[in-house]
């Protein structure tokens, strides 16, 4: 695969240090053959390096003080959103990837993203990695600015009215699902298990999700951020999540 791609990610806040996009592009870089444009939208571009490509984070106009939810993500949905055209690959900042990423780019489908394991009966995706043609579907970002207050009672976050609105086109596709495990659902070991056994990479993963807590440097210290899971540590995190 010759044509350029678009692979882009978003920091708003201070929940991230630029450390994780530098080492998110770094991860990239190294596990992806064909030519890709890499931007990262926030409101503040300080220490990110200068091979990233930095676009203005875009206004969403929502009520302040709410619940993080990741709404923000749904203005990649905008018509000519940031200048790019083609095909895209949002990835949240907190990931790791473990293996080549090329064939996130040519996997049959429309719109494509992680399958989410907390519910996993459920039509839902986790939107930590999702692929999407710019400029296509611009009414999800429309009928979900017109439509806020009624959306937020419907669905908890950003990736559920994603979902159920991609499915509602019959666009809905997921990557497999041992390209993208859950660090915490696939990676970890059982609760019993996790006293004796360290986390491993599962096989055939790709890309592993860090999903609320632990991000990646505490999940390689051991440190799990809820009191009822344990893990041990996982220093192999650091092989992957690096500069």
């Amino acid at each position: 695969m010759n044509k350029s791609v678009n692979i882009i990610c978003m920091k708003w806040g201070d929940k991230f240090p630029a450390l994780y996009v530098n080492r998110l592009y770094s991860m990239v870089a190294r596990n992806i053959t064909t030519p890709f444009r890499f931007v990262c939208f926030t409101d503040n571009a300080e220490g990110i390096r200068e091979e990233v490509e930095i676009q203005d984070l875009p206004e969403l106009h929502i009520p302040e003080g709410l619940p993080e939810r990741g709404w923000r993500k749904l203005s990649v949905f905008a018509k000519n959103f940031g200048g790019l055209t083609g095909t895209t690959l949002f990835l949240d900042l907190d990931i790791v990837i473990v293996d080549n990423i090329d064939a996130f780019f040519t996997y049959s489908g429309d719109f494509l993203i992680a399958h989410d394991k907390y519910r996993p009966k459920r039509l839902e995706g986790n939107s930590s990695v999702f692929r999407f043609e710019i400029s296509q579907h611009p009414e999800i970002l429309d009928f979900f600015v017109d439509n806020f207050s009624t959306i937020r009672q419907e669905v908890r976050h950003e990736q559920a009215y994603l979902s159920r609105e991609m499915h509602k086109l019959n666009k809905l596709s997921f990557w497999p699902d041992d390209w993208v495990p859950s660090f915490k659902y696939k990676c970890a070991p059982s609760w019993i298990k996790s006293w004796t056994q360290a986390p491993s990479i599962p096989e055939g993963a790709k890309i592993i999700l860090f999903h609320g807590l632990p991000n990646p440097p505490e999940a390689m210290k051991g440190i799990s951020g809820k009191w009822y899971r344990h893990i041990k540590p996982s220093p192999w995190i650091k092989e992957y999540w690096t500069e």
